[in-house]
């Protein structure tokens, strides 16, 4: 009887916290949930093979395996079960490529050497780093001589932002869109065949007990964002540790509002954080592009000390912007949610800087 007890319990408690993000609201209570999506369907299937085994409970047996559903249903898409969004490149034009590195490196981390040494090793045309002090600074700036143009904002309360690139940045801007101390960067990239190219780099503040308790300033600084580049024409890409899972409802809306794509999609997860747990792993750092570009190749990076692993993404710019991928389109619900969460915030796209118009 304990045992049963026991089954019914961890079932309503896996009902709890598939049910809650559903709800929408952007407590962090609510909106954490987002996260753990992986750990709660195979929390599902264990308590499938328990039931099954041991006691045919089948009205639990039916919870759990709807939970598992649910989750399978946002978790799948970035596993090679999918069918992949974003097309696999065949042009070799290296002029028209665009190789990013993306590394939260945690502030108090030292190993700055191990990312340097990923730049050299990948040959990264850009590298955006978060969390970057002045301490990283210091050390980045040897970087310098190969990637003379930057972008710098070192903070010391886990926000600084750095860019660093082989290739020109033109109509650069630093900018504080939701709150006063988490900066966003925006820029002009000019690639060797004259191309150009739109990047915005994003690193909100997450829903958390220790930091924003509601997630509406990350989900706002998201949406304003979509918004801004929705209906563009220009090559674009989006990049940076989000705050935010690529299976969650929000990163969804970002990308229906948007229209960029994730080249994860069909490919893999990329967990890239916590580098410290494999078992409490989920993908928080991205990349969204626009459908000028197709895929050479997307990697995680090993260890380089910080909680987060950097991520690698190579793309290639197609010289026709034609190409046919596989997106999601916003629905009339979508584009209602995206302006009540612009609206609670009181923030105005035109705030977000759209480098080349």
């Amino acid at each position: 009887m304990g045992m049963e007890i026991a089954l019914t319990l961890l079932t309503a408690l896996l009902v709890l916290t598939t049910v809650l993000p559903v709800w929408r609201h952007p407590h962090w209570l609510v909106r954490g949930w987002d996260f753990p999506r992986l750990q709660l369907a195979v929390f599902a299937v264990v308590l499938l093979v328990v039931n099954l085994c041991f006691f045919q409970a089948w009205g639990l047996f039916v919870l759990a395996l709807a939970c598992l559903c649910w989750h399978l249903w946002w978790i799948l898409p970035y596993t090679r079960l999918w069918r992949c969004e974003v097309n696999s490149a065949k042009g070799d034009d290296v002029n028209r490529r665009l190789r990013v590195i993306t590394a939260n490196v945690l502030t108090p981390n030292r190993r700055a050497d191990a990312l340097i040494k990923q730049v050299h090793e990948f040959q990264a045309d850009v590298l955006v780093t978060l969390e970057s002090d002045e301490w990283w600074q210091s050390q980045l700036d040897t970087l310098v001589r190969d990637m003379p143009y930057t972008l710098k904002c070192p903070l010391d309360n886990l926000y600084g932002m750095h860019v660093y690139s082989r290739f020109a940045l033109e109509d650069t801007s630093v900018e504080f869109l939701i709150e006063d101390d988490v900066p966003s960067m925006h820029a002009l990239l000019v690639l060797p065949c004259g191309e150009r190219v739109r990047m915005h780099f994003l690193h909100p503040a997450p829903p958390s007990p220790t930091e924003n308790p509601e997630s509406a300033e990350r989900d706002a600084e998201l949406i304003l964002v979509a918004r801004s580049v929705e209906g563009s024409t220009q090559p674009l890409i989006v990049t940076g540790d989000l705050n935010d899972v690529a299976w969650s409802a929000t990163t969804r809306l970002f990308r229906k509002i948007s229209g960029l794509l994730d080249p994860r999609v069909g490919r893999g997860m990329f967990n890239t954080f916590h580098a410290d747990y494999p078992f409490m792993r989920w993908p928080l750092d991205h990349i969204f592009h626009s459908h000028h570009f197709t895929l050479h190749k997307i990697q995680r990076l090993p260890s380089i000390g910080s909680d987060h692993f950097a991520l690698y993404t190579e793309l290639y710019l197609e010289p026709m912007a034609s190409q046919k991928h596989n997106g999601l389109q916003p629905e009339l619900e979508d584009e209602t949610w995206a302006q009540e969460i612009i609206q609670e915030k009181q923030v105005n796209v035109h705030d977000v800087p759209k480098p080349g118009k």
